[in-house]
């Protein structure tokens, strides 16, 4: 059961994130908007939250999954390097470390 969730990819690339920012924005606005109009028109408050919450409840459903197209820029990352590099590496921050204290 569990290599079933563990197929499910669940990152989000950065501008899946910024996509997701800008979608979950519009909507509050656009449902803000709209609600404050017809909470004004028919005159209850009320109905104003509740076309506040259902934008909320809309945008929480399109922007909180990883949905694919948040996935559509992934990083690439750098290969790893050998043991003697990243030995090198170490000595070399080590060795900024010491003379920063110096």
């Amino acid at each position: 059961m569990s290599s079933i969730f563990n197929s499910i990819p669940t990152y989000v690339d950065y501008k899946g994130q910024k996509l997701a920012e800008q979608i979950f924005q519009g909507i509050i606005l656009i449902s803000a908007i709209i609600g404050f109009i017809y909470g004004m028109i028919i005159q209850q408050f009320g109905w104003t939250v509740y076309i506040v919450l259902g934008g909320f409840a809309v945008s929480c459903l399109l922007t909180l999954p990883p949905w694919p197209m948040y996935r559509k820029n992934p990083l690439i990352w750098h290969p790893v390097l050998p043991d003697s590099a990243s030995d090198t590496r170490e000595k070399l921050e080590h060795q900024k470390k010491s003379r920063k204290h110096k």
